[in-house]
């Protein structure tokens, strides 16, 4: 029987795999408006609910929080630019490599060890991506380097919010990054389109699907240890596959899904050393 903690976990993966769904849906949308739906639906909720429990919006370190919501739109919009070129399951298996870019920062920066065994789980993971570009046409240089650029700001907020975690309020660290998606998304309204009405329904729902995420993914770590659910963040690649296959007809040869499978096993055999670690 699952504990709460894999359960919320495993219906927050879905949640952002619903999301990215959504975006995916969007496509005929230029990327920033995209975000600024994303930010506003889960805006509209936290906010209000901030105010009404007196959480601080600005924060004790305003600087790191503008930082971190920097840094996380700039992954955001480059993960939307993406999955409008690419299919959403190719795009969220290389972007699983964020971690891997978190770990070596802190490894530079906060200076924390890696050992022989971990490196050899970021290199298969790294294999993994190289596989998927080589054998599948539809990853263009272009997408590539997008991907990884997301996945590279990923690496970043995971590392700040380690800083971040024990000394701001999650809803406030949530807060500043919508503001910060909104505001952003704002200076690029002259290039929007007026969306058709079979995208009303996808507007509404992107922000609060991300919201419940967010908040599942929360509980989750409340409640059970972090080396326990960590395996299980990586169904979201499945919820897509799934989902994309049945609502896109989105597929994957052989060598895409090797290298999806050398992604996930780099991942998942960095999660179990760093537990093993912790023993």
């Amino acid at each position: 029987m699952f504990s709460r903690g894999i359960i919320y976990i495993l219906m927050a993966t879905m949640s952002f795999a619903v999301m990215n769904m959504i975006a995916k849906d969007l496509s005929a949308l230029p990327a920033m408006q995209i975000v600024f739906f994303r930010a506003f639906g889960t805006f509209i909720f936290v906010f209000p609910y901030m105010l009404y429990k007196r959480i601080s919006i600005l924060g004790n370190h305003p600087k790191l929080l503008s930082l971190r919501a920097t840094v996380g739109l700039i992954s955001l919009t480059t993960f939307f630019m993406t999955i409008q070129r690419i299919p959403l399951g190719s795009a969220i298996a290389i972007r699983y490599l964020g971690p891997i870019f978190g770990a070596i920062m802190a490894f530079y920066f906060l200076k924390e060890k890696i050992n022989a065994a971990r490196w050899i789980s970021f290199a298969i993971a790294f294999a993994g991506v190289i596989v998927m570009k080589g054998f599948d046409t539809r990853i263009d240089n272009y997408s590539l380097v997008l991907i990884l650029i997301s996945a590279m700001t990923v690496g970043m907020v995971f590392v700040m919010l380690r800083y971040l975690g024990d000394k701001e309020h999650h809803l406030t660290i949530i807060n500043y990054f919508m503001v910060f998606c909104i505001v952003a998304s704002l200076f690029t309204i002259s290039s929007w389109t007026w969306p058709e009405p079979r995208y009303y329904f996808d507007i509404c729902s992107i922000g609060v699907f991300g919201l419940i995420g967010q908040v599942l993914m929360t509980q989750a770590f409340q409640t059970e240890e972090a080396s326990v659910l960590a395996p299980f963040k990586y169904m979201e690649l499945v919820y897509a596959l799934i989902l994309t296959y049945f609502v896109f007809g989105e597929t994957h040869g052989p060598i895409a899904f090797l290298g999806m499978s050398l992604i996930l096993t780099g991942m998942l055999l960095n999660v179990y050393i760093k537990k093993r670690e912790l023993k």
